[in-house]
């Protein structure tokens, strides 16, 4: 169907073993990873369409910078899949919009705007599996 997981349709994501000292939580975990490649300017930022995990900047060689919505999904285990898994095609389109919203009221200059997503697997014993994926929607 047209609900295919996200995880599944992606061919060769960018995957970092870190050394497990990240703080505990969400937004910690997420921003230890963004901040290695983008420079965050919002974080939980809300709409009446929903809400963007992370607003970021990355940097180009043109004269503006790209704006990059990041989606961060956690998992302790793989009970529950991949967490990228987690990332449907009605999440897809709505991060679109989320993201549209989101670069009329910030202001911004930039030059482009995608959506990536961040899937971090803390298996117990073991330092986090952090795989990046670019454009996801």
């Amino acid at each position: 169907g047209t609900d295919t997981p996200l995880a599944r349709k992606v061919l060769a994501p960018t995957e970092w073993v870190v050394d497990g000292r990240l703080e505990a939580g969400f937004a910690a975990r997420g921003d230890a990873v963004v901040r290695q490649v983008f420079e965050v300017t919002d974080r939980n930022w809300r709409c009446s369409v929903g809400e963007i995990d992370l607003a970021c900047l990355e940097p180009c060689r043109g004269d503006l910078p790209n704006g990059v919505i990041v989606e961060v999904k956690c998992r302790s285990g793989t009970g529950f899949g991949d967490p990228l898994e987690a990332i449907t095609y009605a999440k897809r389109q709505r991060l679109r919009q989320l993201a549209t919203s989101w670069r009329r009221a910030s202001g911004l200059a930039i030059s482009s705007l995608r959506v990536d997503a961040v899937g971090i697997l803390k298996l117990p014993g073991s330092a986090p599996l952090i795989r990046h994926v670019r454009g996801v929607a």
